[in-house]
């Protein structure tokens, strides 16, 4: 059942990718992080956007 709901598009959306990902472990961080929070590291990368296909 796909999502046509503009704004609930908006949410589910920064939902899932504003959040930044460890180079080293792969772990989800909070956007406003500085330090992985399972392995400290500070390489730290935003996640990449997909592109979402919506009929």
């Amino acid at each position: 059942m796909p999502i046509t709901d503009p704004e609930l598009i908006r949410i589910v959306e920064r939902r899932l990718f504003d959040v930044k990902i460890c180079r080293r472990c792969g772990a989800k961080n909070p956007l406003r992080a500085t330090k992985c929070r399972r392995c400290k590291s500070t390489d730290l990368r935003l996640k990449k956007k997909a592109t979402a296909k919506y009929k």
